[in-house]
């Protein structure tokens, strides 16, 4: 029988409910209390579920104690003040991502963890697509040789069409448009997913960025309410990997014909390989000795892993390893600060 682990869920929006839903399917895992500052919220949510705990306040969940973790699904500028406490009373902890809005945070954050000897995650949901991860161990094993060059992006299209919701009138949109909000916008949103995708797979470290960023004319005045249209809608970023390989990134909300899609191609001396993730559908291909002279590719079969989920789990019970952890979330947020700065700096290329 699988060891029991108690979990708290701090946050009860949108996303909760995946990690209620997710967590609810691996055996031995209970869900025990639920956190919210906004009772009716806390209750329809708790009631969902079947969770009998129900705290207006951390201080109060941890007063109480009856727990082993916390799954943090609050907004991305809670991440910091709300995991800290968590931190100091001993409770493993998986958070959303980014793990916060800035590198001093987030180094503050993982230097916590670290002190407090406990599990710690940060959920990229990307690193469960399979292809991603039979590519990162293709990396590894040699397969292409030393990588050299890469191309990566991360392409939605929520300003162009409404299949996910109408962003000029609906919240869940609006922050992500609006600094005033708490939103770092494209880059801070999805930049981070596409920077571990392909440094990730490539198995190396950043060392160097450049980025450019824009902001599109969208409503007249640039203002719809209380939300002021400033978060940047389209990145592009040259990264250089810790061997001298040189990569492009890009991350838009304006890919007319693209709802939620991840792109790398990544080349070595021996070979390279494109990994994709595109209307849900995970693929990778490869072109290898011998049929890089006839430049012919082939598709590989990855298998499906354990998710997020699960693997926090395992970790917990010592079954797995915590991987992403959050010294990988600040390491990425470092990345995307530097990225940040240097589009300030009219693209400078910055040391990361």
């Amino acid at each position: 029988m699988a060891a029991p682990v108690r979990l708290l869920i701090l946050g009860t929006g949108g996303m909760a409910n995946n990690h209620a839903e997710k967590f609810k399917e691996i055996e031995g895992v209970t869900l025990v209390g639920g956190i919210d500052t906004r009772p009716d919220q806390l209750a329809a949510f708790c009631d969902r579920h079947g969770i009998a705990g129900r705290f207006g306040s951390i201080d109060a969940a941890i007063a109480w104690g009856q727990f082993d973790a916390v799954t943090n699904v609050t907004p991305d500028a809670a991440h910091y003040p709300t995991t800290l406490p968590f931190l100091a009373a001993g409770k493993h902890v998986l958070c959303e991502k980014p793990l916060a809005t800035n590198e001093a945070d987030a180094d503050a954050m993982a230097d916590a963890a670290a002190k407090a000897g406990v599990v710690n995650m940060v959920n990229l949901s990307y690193r469960n697509v399979a292809a991603l991860q039979k590519a990162a161990a293709m990396v590894r094993e040699g397969a292409i040789g030393q990588v050299r060059h890469f191309e990566a992006s991360y392409l939605q299209s929520w300003l162009t069409q409404p299949a996910w919701g109408h962003w000029d009138r609906e919240s869940q949109w609006l922050w992500r448009l609006s600094t005033k909000h708490g939103s770092k916008g494209v880059l801070g949103d999805v930049g981070i997913h596409i920077l571990d995708f392909a440094t990730f797979i490539a198995g190396q470290s950043a060392t160097e960025v450049s980025c450019r960023l824009a902001t599109f004319h969208k409503v007249p005045g640039d203002q719809i309410g209380e939300y002021p249209l400033d978060a940047n809608d389209s990145a592009t970023m040259q990264v250089v990997l810790e061997n001298g390989a040189l990569g492009t990134v890009a991350a838009t909300r304006f890919a007319s014909g693209h709802l939620n899609d991840l792109r790398l191609r990544i080349y070595g001396d021996k070979g390279g390989l494109e990994v994709s993730y595109e209307n849900n559908v995970s693929r990778l291909r490869a072109c290898l000795a011998p049929d890089l002279q006839a430049a012919e590719w082939h598709d590989v079969d990855a298998p499906v892993l354990a998710s997020i989920y699960q693997r926090f789990i395992a970790a917990i019970r010592g079954e797995g390893v915590a991987d992403p952890d959050f010294a990988r979330g600040a390491a990425l947020q470092r990345l995307l600060d530097r990225a940040e700065q240097s589009a300030g700096q009219g693209g400078l290329s910055l040391k990361v």
